[in-house]
């Protein structure tokens, strides 16, 4: 079954997935935040729709590990979902991701506008195959 990995943020929550052996991480979509409602829903579609088994989230700690009020927010969305889907949730240290996500994106040949439409989603990709690599 795939994974799907979440960049949660309070304006865009980026979205990764990986291939059906768990090998690959491709970066998704990028979803724009409205509603929590509407954010939960076009979630559960996708998970449905892809067929995932596991779901990845970053935990953005500070860069000396302790928590953060972002930090805060993300396990708070994390046990939402949790208490929306029947699927194992693994919290991950998202730390320079998307810096590095960026550093991705440069490589690329993107123009900042196009970076800044896909970093989200690039650092979901990262986070993805940091956990992938545990896996």
């Amino acid at each position: 079954m795939k994974v799907l990995s979440i960049d949660f943020g309070t304006k865009r929550v980026g979205l990764a997935i990986s291939d059906p052996d768990q090998i690959f991480a491709f970066p998704y979509k990028v979803m724009e935040r409205t509603t929590r409602d509407a954010m939960f829903s076009e979630l559960l579609e996708i998970i449905e729709n892809e067929k995932v088994g596991d779901i990845v989230i970053g935990l953005p700690l500070s860069l000396d590990g302790e928590d953060t009020l972002t930090t805060r927010q993300v396990r708070n969305f994390a046990a939402s979902l949790e208490r929306r889907v029947d699927l194992p949730i693994h919290l991950v240290d998202e730390r320079l991701s998307s810096i590095a996500a960026e550093d991705e994106l440069k490589e690329a040949g993107l123009w900042d506008r196009k970076r800044k439409k896909n970093l989200d989603s690039q650092a979901a990709k990262i986070i993805l195959e940091t956990w992938l690599a545990r896996a």
